[in-house]
């Protein structure tokens, strides 16, 4: 009866959050984020005392005099900053992990469950304390952006848009084993856009996580360093990045996030020296106003497996995966119109050359049919840097990129690079590149004076890989699932030349608390021939055309952004 009591208040937990959504067009749900928090504290008390496992100390539980607030009952506590350790507390054991991270910019996964995810026994409550069975997390991010010209667009001038994403997780581990289950909303809104709103800005109230998992700790035994080497088996919908972000990434930049539906197999897990991961999905389609579903027409699939015996030196990661498209005749998209299969292998090696330098490395080749067209297409990066010793850390980063583009467009072979379901950012700040149909190097410096506070700045310069085919995101180019391509961003002559522009960008991150993130950043974009020419030669606005047509501008852009990301667990 406890056990049944349990389930029953678990499942219904998302009920008791979701309250009337504001605002939304077809009545989605929004997340109710006050109501949540006293939900999953109401929870995890009734559990923890159906389960036989009382709260807090004894004086907890005693009966309080009247007018008296007891502790279970009071807020949770407000957000302080982390006090270091006295010299006399004893040393913390060192970590058996072969696991090391990459210093190259912007490459390391998410972790799983995400990061403002927490134990209940670690926010702060002292009633919580034994309770490490039940994650939990809420996060609120809001960013404010100036964009001026934006090339995104095919129209010019000022943009102002308020960008606000809301998330929150629950998750039950260890107590039921080897079965788990964890469950993760997003609401994602914008706000005085001037522009179309897309699926990269909003996805009112929908679910990035919803998947039971067999977790078995000890099933492949264990590794030379005594770690446990797991089987786990997941199936639903699952949101989370894996290698170096670049196929597989939830984008975390942008306002709405990547998902799919399907089921994961891991052999082994982080900590191993050696770990594979098989998987097969569909990605979800973001429906803005609607419940997002599967596309039922798309397939993604593959296996990852990593070496890290000599993850001091360098983590080996082999890899292959594959999409499988059925045309789909209502596609909104050309792509999405035709037959599709694309097979990648990969590989991946990161880690450092001693003290003096680390390195990440790259290199995929993609093979198959799109539509009547042979796909031969291929992509690599090559990241070095140093960090000097200082007490600022300071870091010299080189990066160079390479994705192909279509040669020939009446050759009948696709050599454009996909970048399957990867981030974006890095490669352009502003998001006028992408993985595809690009020679890009870099140059960043990052120092961080204090734990607090970090600068990075950095150059990059941007050409077409091919001057026949397609600069990605510019010109209303952005493939979204609202504003149809015109086709302003190609020329398939090839007479508009290959310099796309170069940016000089920067950013200062602050953190005033342990739970609160801020950013301030800004780029400046030149614009190259190619940019230039393709304004020139699209249809002008000033001259009567009717839409689409372009505000006939230099191309050069102004982007400053403002962001406080805020863990409220």
């Amino acid at each position: 009866m406890k056990l049944f009591n349990f389930f029953l208040q678990a499942a219904f937990l998302s009920t008791l959050i979701i309250r009337p959504a504001y605002a939304a067009s077809d009545n989605k749900p929004s997340i109710n984020f006050e109501t949540m928090q006293q939900t999953i504290v109401q929870l995890a008390q009734q559990i923890a005392v159906d389960m036989g496992r009382p709260l807090g100390n004894s004086t907890t539980n005693q009966a309080k005099p009247a007018g008296k607030t007891s502790e279970v009952e009071k807020t949770l506590p407000t957000i302080e900053p982390q006090t270091k350790s006295p010299p006399t507390a004893p040393a913390a054991a060192q970590s058996t992990s072969y696991h090391q991270r990459s210093n190259s910019y912007a490459t390391n996964p998410d972790s799983d469950p995400p990061r403002y995810v927490r134990q209940l026994s670690d926010i702060g409550v002292p009633a919580f304390k034994d309770i490490t069975w039940l994650d939990v997390g809420l996060e609120h991010r809001t960013r404010y952006e100036w964009r001026n010209n934006d090339i995104r667009r095919v129209e010019g001038g000022e943009d102002n848009p308020f960008f606000l994403r809301n998330r929150a997780w629950i998750g039950i581990k260890n107590i039921l084993d080897p079965f788990r289950f964890a469950v993760e909303f997003q609401d994602s809104r914008v706000y005085n856009n001037k522009h179309a709103i897309t699926d990269q800005e909003r996805n009112e109230f929908d679910l990035l996580n919803a998947y039971g998992e067999l977790n078995f700790k000890k099933a492949l035994g264990a590794d030379d360093r005594g770690n446990d080497r797991p089987i786990r088996f997941r199936v639903g919908r699952m949101a989370y990045e894996t290698t170096d972000r670049r196929f597989i990434a939830r984008n975390e930049w942008r306002n709405t996030t990547n998902t799919f539906e399907g089921f994961r197999l891991n052999l082994g897990r982080e900590a191993n020296d050696w770990e594979l991961d098989l998987f097969g999905m569909q990605p979800v389609r973001r429906l803005q106003t609607k419940f997002d579903e599967a596309n039922s027409n798309l397939w993604f699939f593959g296996g990852i497996g990593t070496w890290r015996k000599w993850s001091d030196i360098a983590t080996i990661q082999t890899y292959y995966m594959g999409q499988k498209q059925t045309a789909d005749p209502n596609g909104f998209t050309a792509t999405n119109r035709l037959d599709r299969e694309i097979h990648m292998p990969g590989f991946r090696v990161y880690g450092k050359a001693g003290n003096i330098v680390d390195f990440d490395v790259s290199y995929n080749h993609q093979l198959g049919f799109s539509g009547p067209n042979r796909v031969d297409a291929n992509g690599y990066t090559i990241e070095v840097g140093r960090t000097f010793e200082h007490s600022w850390k300071p870091r010299v980063g080189l990066f160079y990129g390479y994705a192909s583009g279509d040669k020939d467009p009446t050759d009948n072979v696709d050599n454009r690079f996909d970048r399957f379901f990867g981030f974006a950012r890095p490669w352009s700040a502003d998001h006028y590149v992408i993985y595809e149909n690009l020679k890009a190097p870099k140059i960043r410096f990052e120092f961080t004076p204090t734990q607090k506070l970090g600068f990075e700045l950095g150059y990059g310069a941007y050409w077409l890989a091919s001057k026949t085919d397609r600069m990605f995101d510019i010109l209303d180019g952005n493939i979204s699932n609202t504003v149809r391509d015109p086709g302003f961003n190609r020329d398939r002559t090839g007479q508009s030349g290959d310099f796309g522009g170069h940016a000089f960008e920067g950013r200062i991150r602050y953190q005033p608390t342990p739970r609160i993130n801020t950013i301030l950043g800004y780029t400046h974009f030149t614009a190259g021939e190619f940019v230039r020419n393709r304004i020139a030669a699209s249809p002008s606005c000033a001259d009567g055309h009717s839409h689409p047509c372009v505000d006939h501008r230099s191309g050069n852009t102004d982007f400053l952004y403002f962001e406080v990301l805020i863990s409220l667990l």
